[in-house]
């Protein structure tokens, strides 16, 4: 029973799917895949390029293509199909019982041995799951492969190892043929005078000599043809005949047995012919997917990212038309980029003719087939856009005068099939669809081709996935007003040089430019102002002026965002340079910090042995009060020299102060600051009502930065002039007692030793417990001083095993 979509179809038109991939020129992309194809079964197959029938097959090409694309680049040379071949016809002419030729047998065994070789190049399924899967049940028949190569030679001539009885009927010819070349060679010797040439001729398969006319008598033998002058007969000796009668028989024999051969290999094929064909099929998959792969890098295409939701986004960033090339007049091919959220359903494009918006429709609709062939997109980025179970066309004229249509009549018959093709519940189709028409509404009267082309849109909002539709209709600008599913774009035109741009600009219309043009080549200015007023009142004038409006705010907006861009660009670029020196920076800082503490430590201990000896020159001699005075002075230098200079740090980041605002991460709130504690570490704040004690490491500053930790104190080594000796109380006073905790042993040392030249009885020193080494080395120390009495543990109530009791002498 004939349907709807068969009475809208034109006698011998194509299904509408069909003659929209015409329209888009799909075959004309086919022929440049299969030029990249490497076996003619494998370049047949990218001539139909055969589009999935399902989303999974679709992502399951694409990853084929993705993994081979890296494989081709790593092997020297890249993957081969040396060898195979299509098989197809010997494998059926074997099913049927036929006899195959000797080369058809030996391509079976050359395709089987680069099947065998592609197996092992491609079998990886860490690296190459898809492709791996696809070669992991291949047979390659390696005892058929031997076997065959073994009966044949190269160029398919049967082996004489192949079968003893051809073997020995070939040892008779070659002797027979021995025996009568002699033979010749004699009957030359003999009958030279009356040859015409001296050299051996065949006619028929058998040997003849050139014997002239008049000595014909005198040559027996069998005439087998003569010269066309007629001076010349050509005669095969009656010595030679019966030894050719042999050989025919024997060459005959020859050929019955390479037949034998030839039928036992040919039912060794017709045996194994369902392995065999699916090897065909594996192999012819390959290499499409090897030819989609190298297709994808000549063209500079990215891997597209398929969603099986119908209403995921279109986005495809500076998309190329697959088929355009640069040309001399055009050396540079503009892209287009493509962006529909998932809310849009129609898209309007305005602008001139020659503008690039039926490209950019053959672009949107190729790039959709493509990645549903599973075929890399011409684009940059990564494309994203849904699986097209639909991708249907109205491009070009549809005129016709064999079946009496108009461009109007062709347009809406075309139209028509497009509407009758999709499905009447969008959300419950397989797949989205894509509708793609070009000059919509166009070929009849303006007032009700627009009318027409407005309902035609709105009815396809409701149906399609995407429509995307180009107009010279002012009307369909101001749909998007009214519809949110409704978006305006347009190809922008330079009015200076009178000449497209090719740029697609989206959200704004394209307005008229008929008059612009006119003005520059010269037509009378009256009839330009003339058109002006007669657009007036239909407010197509207001419009323009709206739209070129737009326009220039778009442009400014661009180049604000250019300049945005350097500027960032140098931003990056400034702040690298000065991470890098701030690294370099704190790299020396570091270095410095540590030659003065080595540089201090080497003061003080030169300071430590230059007290030492005044001391034991005090001890040891006579000194009178001069020699004191002397002492006492050289004592305070030795202080003054040997003070540690306090170095000037820098800022290590934010530190709070009193009265600042700052930021309570554990509430993330901003609190002001109210008292700091003495170390520094804990603030007290007030965050609205109430009052909070934070430590420093729970509070930033309101810009988001973080406080740093105070530094630690400097201990501070004094060196002092002992007053006088004697003995003193021996009860524990502030005067006489020294707090070394936290100094290290040789800070320690030398602090103790200025309380011990200035007491006049028993000093005690504080150390701590701890881990016992600063204790350890002060008992060590004072051992060896010879003005130490003796040391003891203080009593529990001074400090306990934490603090020392030294006694001078």
């Amino acid at each position: 029973m004939e349907s709807a979509a068969d009475r809208l179809r034109p006698n011998g038109a194509l299904p509408i799917d069909q003659d929209t991939r015409s329209l888009l020129e799909w075959d004309r992309l086919a022929a440049d895949l299969a030029a990249h194809g490497s076996t003619a079964a494998g370049r047949a197959l990218c001539m139909a390029l055969p589009l999935a029938p399902t989303l999974v097959q679709s992502q399951a090409r694409l990853a084929e293509t993705t993994e081979l694309i890296g494989l081709d680049g790593l092997l020297e040379g890249g993957l081969s199909f040396q060898g195979v071949a299509d098989l197809s016809a010997t494998l059926r002419h074997c099913q049927k019982g036929g006899v195959a030729g000797g080369e058809a047998l030996l391509a079976v065994a050359t395709t089987l041995a680069a099947a065998r070789r592609l197996r092992r190049q491609i079998d990886d399924p860490e690296l190459r799951p898809h492709t791996s899967a696809l070669v992991a049940e291949l047979r390659t028949l390696p005892e058929l492969e031997q076997r065959l190569h073994f009966c044949l030679e190269e160029g398919g001539r049967v082996a004489d190892r192949a079968s003893p009885v051809l073997a020995e009927l070939r040892r008779q010819l070659l002797a027979a043929r021995g025996e009568r070349r002699e033979r010749l060679q004699d009957l030359l010797r003999r009958y030279t005078p009356l040859l015409q040439d001296t050299v051996i001729a065949e006619r028929n398969g058998r040997p003849v000599l050139a014997v002239k006319a008049g000595a014909a008598s005198q040559v027996s033998g069998l005439v087998h043809d003569s010269s066309a002058s007629g001076s010349t007969v050509f005669i095969e000796p009656q010595a030679v005949i019966a030894l050719g009668n042999r050989l025919r028989e024997l060459e005959g024999r020859e050929r019955e047995a390479e037949r034998e051969v030839l039928a036992a290999l040919s039912a060794l094929v017709a045996a194994e012919a369902g392995s065999l064909e699916g090897l065909q099929v594996v192999l012819v998959a390959l290499d499409f997917a090897l030819a989609r792969a190298r297709y994808a890098l000549a063209l500079g295409a990215v891997r597209p990212e398929l969603s099986g939701d119908p209403l995921a986004p279109f986005v495809l960033e500076n998309l190329r038309h697959p088929l355009l090339r640069p040309t001399p007049q055009r050396p540079e091919v503009v892209p287009v980029t493509v962006k529909v959220g998932a809310e849009l359903r129609v898209v309007a494009i305005t602008g001139p003719n020659t503008g690039g918006k039926t490209v950019t429709l053959k672009s949107l609709g190729l790039a959709a087939l493509m990645a549903r062939a599973g075929l890399f997109v011409p684009c940059a980025g990564s494309p994203q856009l849904p699986w097209c179970a639909q991708v249907l066309a109205d491009i070009g004229d549809e005129q016709s005068l064999q079946q009496n249509l108009s461009t109007f009549s062709g347009h809406v018959r075309r139209i028509a099939r497009i509407l009758e093709a999709l499905p009447e519940h969008p959300a419950a189709a397989a797949g989205a669809s894509l509708v793609l028409l070009d000059e919509v509404g166009a070929g009849t009267d303006p007032t009700e081709g627009s009318a027409l082309a407005i309902a035609l849109l709105q009815h396809l909002a409701d149906r399609a996935r995407l429509t995307v539709a180009t107009t010279h209709f002012g009307e369909l600008k101001a749909l998007k007003y009214g519809d949110p599913r409704f978006e305006n774009a347009s190809v922008a035109f330079d009015e200076q040089t009178l000449s497209p741009t090719y740029h697609l600009q989206w959200g704004i219309p394209g307005r008229s430019n008929a008059l612009a043009i006119a003005s520059r080549l010269g037509l009378d200015p009256s009839v330009l102002e003339r058109a002006r007023a007669l657009l007036a009142p239909r407010g197509e004038g207001e419009l323009n002026q709206v739209i070129q409006g737009l326009e220039a705010q778009r442009r400014r907006q661009q180049e604000a965002a250019e300049d945005a861009a350097a500027l960032l660009a140098t931003t990056e670029l400034l702040h690298e340079e000065l991470l890098e020196r701030w690294e370099q920076q704190k790299e020396q800082s570091a270095d410095l910090q540590e030659q003065r503490r080595r540089r201090l430590e080497s003061s003080i201990r030169e300071g430590q042995q230059e007290v030492r000896r005044i001391i034991r020159r005090l001890r040891q001699g006579q000194a009178d009060g001069e020699t004191t005075r002397r002492a006492g002075e050289r004592l305070k230098r030795l202080e003054e020299d040997h003070r540690p200079v306090p170095e000037r740090r820098e800022h290590r980041g934010w530190s709070p102060a009193v009265g600042e605002r700052i930021r309570v991460l554990s509430l993330g709130k901003a609190a002001e600051v109210l008292e700091i504690g003495a170390a520094g570490r804990e603030l007290t704040v007030r965050c609205g009502l109430m009052r909070l004690s934070l430590p420093l490491e729970g509070v930033e500053s309101l810009s988001g930065q973080k406080p740093a930790p105070p530094e630690p104190p400097v201990p501070k080594v004094q060196v002092r002039v002992r007053a006088g000796l004697g003995t003193g109380p021996s009860v524990r006073t502030e005067r006489n007692t020294v707090d070394v905790r936290g100094l290290r042993v040789h800070e320690a040392e030398a602090a103790v030793e200025e309380q011990l030249r200035i007491a006049n009885g028993p000093v005690w020193v504080i150390h701590g417990i701890g881990t016992g080494r600063l204790k350890r080395g002060l008992r060590e120390w004072l051992a060896g001083v010879a003005y130490v009495e003796r040391v003891a543990d203080a009593e529990k109530g001074d400090g306990g095993a934490g603090c020392s009791v030294v006694w001078v002498k």
